[in-house]
Formats: C-alpha cells, structure tokens, sequence
C-alpha cells in the first residue's frame, strides 16, 4: 500500500459526559489510522466549545453546529479539511447530518440505527448507494473475533447447512422509571420522538437482528412478533419476543429486554447446523463453542493460531489478553479506513477488510422495527418481511 496520512475526523455530537462519543472516538484513534481535526459536539455551542478544550482541539475548527462544520471544513485545502464525519448523536439526529456530510463529499462513520424511522432509512439509503464515499454503520458486535471466527466457519460449511439460531440481548438497566429521575440516556432512548417509535426492539433488537443474518449469511423472510411494556408508563416497548423463519429454511428466536433486573449486557448468540454447533456470548468474548454430535465439544480462543483468517485480521492482542467492547468498535473503523486507504492507492481491498456493516445492514435494521412493530398488532401469527428500498 502506497504511503498514507492519517485520516481527518469531524465529530458530530460526543459532547461532555457521552459515552458513546468516547467510546467512538477512542476506537477510532486506536490504530493510527485517524486523527480527530474538528468536532460539533453539541447543539449547545457552549458545550461543543467545552468539549473540543478538553480535547485539546484547535478553536477554530470546534463549531456549533455541524452545518457550520461542514461547509467551512468544506472550505479548506484538501490536506487540512476533514475526511470522515463520525456521527455519534441520538437517532433522531441520524439522518439530516448524514445526508449532508455526503453531500459535502466527506466519508461517513454513523453509530447505529441507520435513521429515526424506515421513511427515512429509505431515502438515506438510496444517498448512500448514490455516492462515491464510504460509509460504516457500527454495529458493534460484529467486530468481535470470535463472531468474525464463527462466521466464517459457517460460511465454509464447517457445521452444515444453519437449522436453528437463537439470539438473545438482555439488560436490566430500565428495570424502573429511570427517564423520570434526570438520566439522560433513559430519557431520549425511551422518547419515541428521539428514539423512535421501538424501545428496546429499536434500541437492541436491532443489535441481535443483525447479529442473527450477519453470522449465518441467511436473510429473515418472515417474522411473529410479541413486545412488552414491563414498567408501568413507559410510552415504548421495553421487552420483547420475536420468532423468526429464514429464506433457506432455518428458524429462530430474538428475545430482548431491557428490564431483566440485574442483567448487564450479555449479547448471547446460538447457531445449530445440520453438522454441529456454535455458542458465544459477550461476557465470555474471547470463547467460541463448538458442539459436535460425535465427539467433545470444542473451545476456540481469540489470539490463538488455529483461527481463521477473519478472525486474525480482527485480533490484537496474544491469546489470553482479553479484547473487548472498544476493540470490536476499533476493527470496524480500522477496516472501514483500509477500504479508503486502498481507493485512494487503487488497490483493492482484502476481502477481510470490507467486513464491516454498511447501508444494507442499516435498511434492514430499520426494516426489522417496522415489521415487529406491524406484527405485534397483528392476529396474523406470521408476517412477511419485505424490505423496501
């Protein structure tokens, strides 16, 4: 690869206290690949200006708005002007400075879902197939190794062809009225004005619908859905149910919640093949389970050399030193700037490289809402999930 600089960030949102903007913004840094050069970090440009001097961030390109951002950003030398929006807002602020950010010409890094709601998604997604610039959604956990190893193995056909997959996503974080007691991540994810019209299908759901396609490579064709208000006037679900049958024939269970008191955040996925068995789960990171009908089960490790390639371009670290939340983040902005180093050299990518979420992952996420959302209503026991674009 020919020689580099360092990719330029503008940050939209991340303002004092997130936790999300650091947690972007810290994975995005951890390679060297990017550099943060310019930051709105609130809608309160006194916040924005606050953050970008705890950042140690140059004044002037500390804005108050992501408008202002953009078009002087825009107005600079190619080498000095920014080279990625990393959009870290809540999802009512998803669209309109995505949209824009392409249309200045600037690549985007957006934290999931896609859009406020499927209209939206829609007309985002066509912005994005209809640009030249890269765009990554972050869907965490497909960045782990262990799920990077899982997937590959079922794509080779190491366990057969995928009968049965179970995901589960349960916290216990909203166990009460949390948004009544001045928490602000409580407040707007359980707001359908900025949350949108899902709460913890919108919210996680989407984390483990994705999870289910991305690791089998199978596409949801139908779905029967059952969502729960379990806290007393909340406006939006806050637990749920989702069967699921899949376009090869394979069935499964979505189960998430965000009231299982005292659970933390233990993403847990189950694949059945017609050969044999996958396990992971968060807590457990580093661990792949393999289960076979005639012989013992098998532990795989992250870091370890029996691994396959996928899994290795996605592993930093020996076996035994534990890679987590921040790392996944990190692989999938690290693969996201290989794609653009490798453009701007005329390469192409490694195939290891483009796996990372995009558009697609993103339409089918805000897909998934509105079809459980429709099912919920519904008598009919199944319904047909029919992504449109």
């Amino acid at each position: 690869m020919s020689k580099k600089k360092k990719l330029k960030i503008g940050l939209v949102g991340g303002g004092p206290g997130s936790f999300i903007g650091a947690i972007h913004l810290n994975a995005a840094l951890m390679d060297g690949l990017f550099e943060l050069a310019a930051g709105a970090f609130s809608s309160d440009p006194e916040k924005s200006k606050l953050r970008g001097e705890e950042l140690m961030l140059n004044p002037s390109r500390t804005y108050s708005s992501y408008d202002e951002m953009f078009e002087k950003e825009k107005a600079l030398p190619e080498e000095e002007r920014i080279d990625v929006v990393c959009i870290v807002t809540p999802n009512h602020v998803h669209y309109d400075p995505t949209i824009k950010a392409l249309e200045h010409g600037f690549h985007v890094a957006l934290d999931k879902p896609l859009t406020l709601n499927y209209d939206q998604a829609k007309k985002l997604y066509h912005a994005i197939k209809a640009s030249d610039r890269h765009f990554l959604l972050t869907h965490t956990y497909s960045g782990y190794p262990m799920i990077k190893q899982a997937k590959q193995m079922i794509s080779n056909g190491e366990i057969g062809k995928v009968r049965k997959v179970y995901v589960e996503y349960p916290q216990g974080w909203l166990y009460k009225l949390l948004e009544h007691e001045n928490n602000k991540q409580a407040a707007w994810r359980t707001d359908p004005n900025k949350n949108g019209k899902a709460g913890c299908m919108g919210d996680i759901g989407t984390h483990a619908f994705h999870m289910a396609e991305y690791l089998t490579g199978e596409k949801v064709s139908q779905i029967c859905a059952d969502l729960y208000i379990k806290i007393p006037g909340r406006p939006i679900d806050d637990d749920g149910v989702v069967l699921m049958r899949f376009e090869n024939g394979a069935s499964g269970v979505l189960m998430a919640s965000q009231t299982d008191t005292g659970t933390e955040n233990n993403l847990k996925v189950r694949v059945y093949g017609e050969k044999g068995g996958l396990e992971w789960q968060q807590e457990l990171h580093n661990t792949l389970l393999v289960r076979w009908p005639d012989r013992p089960d098998e532990i795989y490790r992250a870091g370890t050399g029996y691994l396959g390639s996928l899994a290795n371009e996605n592993t930093r670290t020996p076996a035994g030193h534990p890679e987590g939340y921040v790392e996944a983040f990190a692989n999938l902005y690290r693969n996201f700037a290989r794609c653009i180093y490798a453009e701007r050299a005329g390469e192409t990518p490694k195939p290891e490289w483009k796996d990372f979420p995009g558009a697609e992952d993103g339409i089918r996420g805000m897909a998934f809402i509105d079809h459980v959302l429709a099912s919920n209503k519904s008598e009919q026991k199944w319904t047909p999930f029919i992504v449109e674009k």
